[in-house]
């Protein structure tokens, strides 16, 4: 039997297809997970994101020790409830995991994928030994995504007058708490949303007003598709220790001010830096019927020289799409083996669809 969010009963009460996801038992969907997809960038919709990590970094020291792991600059993060994305590096510049930090008033929050949690755990607790600083992994939390268009409408229905404030006001990057909740205006769909941190206690009851409410339970695989048509990165498929953020879409989340921020893996990006990388990530558009999926081979210039790191059919393209490792110096033309035959492909920017609108 794998991992539980607090709320597995009322995903099988809800009709849920549970599935296996890097050990936790999750909704794959309700029903159908075309509809999911369409509900989320037509209105909105609420995901059970529990399995993700939460963990509080207090103490003297807390920035410190974030200057020192986390490849973005936490001393931008001025007030509390500002928020960054930012990386963990490994000593050769690879990423551990990409993670949301929030400034609180106790210090940090970060949040960080579920695959990666144990091995974060051990990292941050290795390396926080150095500062006077306290790691704390908060799995007394539940962690809720709702997304799409209506979100805030929505949720402001059956929230408190002070909550529906914070929802209605909240700039994109920001979070604030409200009694013993943490909203923020962050999500991982490219479409507007909120997403709620509360006790594990509550969630029962929170999940009920949300279906309640109109804002119906989606899945992981529309997860997946949303994501993929946003051109984010999935940890373990476009992302992993041995793939630099410099080839991944991700420089923009490398802060190299001030120049004496030794952070860990700095030193190997910036000789990948000096020396100039070879690899980029596109999107690819397959214009004729397939299905694109992570491993294909990707020929540019009637060589195969790239590969396909995630794929599936997208419900708003109406086609298969796909984020793909390819040279540098690729074109607007490619092709991809599928099933021993070879298919022609768009190469475009890897930002499908943003806030309902295709863009390639």
């Amino acid at each position: 039997m794998g991992l539980r969010t607090p709320l597995y009963d009322m995903h099988l009460a809800l009709g849920a297809k549970m599935v296996d996801f890097n050990g936790w038992e999750m909704p794959l969907h309700y029903g159908s997970q075309v509809e999911e997809h369409h509900q989320v960038r037509n209105e909105c919709g609420v995901f059970d994101i529990s399995h993700m990590s939460i963990f509080d970094i207090k103490g003297r020291q807390a920035q410190a020790f974030l200057q020192h792991i986390l490849s973005n600059d936490v001393a931008l993060l001025t007030t509390s409830g500002s928020a960054q994305h930012s990386i963990l590096l490994n000593e050769q510049g690879g990423i551990i995991d990409d993670v949301m930090v929030f400034r609180t008033d106790y210090g940090y929050r970060l949040v960080s994928n579920a695959i990666t949690c144990e091995r974060l755990h051990r990292w941050m607790e290795l390396h926080s030994q150095a500062f006077d600083c306290d790691v704390q992994w908060r799995n007394d939390l539940c962690l809720f995504s709702i997304q799409g268009p209506l979100a805030r409408e929505r949720l402001s229905s059956i929230v408190s007058s002070a909550r529906s404030q914070l929802i209605q006001t909240l700039q994109h990057h920001q979070g604030a708490v409200e009694g013993d909740w943490f909203i923020s205006s962050t999500g991982y769909t490219g479409e507007d949303g909120i997403e709620i941190t509360l006790p594990a206690s509550q969630a029962v009851d929170f999940i009920n007003e949300l279906v309640g409410a109109g804002i119906a339970p989606i899945g992981i695989g529309a997860r997946d598709t949303l994501r993929l048509e946003a051109g984010f990165n999935l940890y373990g498929f476009d992302t992993n220790e041995q793939v630099s953020p410099l080839i991944a879409n991700m420089a923009d989340l490398v802060c190299w001010e001030p120049q004496s921020r030794d952070f860990i893996g700095r030193a190997a990006l910036q000789q990948q830096r000096d020396q100039g990388v070879n690899e980029k990530l596109v999107g690819l558009v397959l214009e004729e019927r397939g299905v694109l999926r992570a491993g294909q081979p990707v020929r540019i210039d009637q060589q195969t020289t790239g590969v396909i790191t995630s794929g599936s059919f997208s419900p708003t393209l109406g086609k298969a799409i796909a984020l793909a490792r390819v040279p540098i110096n690729t074109g607007d033309r490619g092709e991809v083996e599928i099933r021993h035959k070879w298919f022609p492909v768009r190469v475009v920017s890897p930002r499908f669809v943003r806030h309902g609108k295709i863009l390639v």
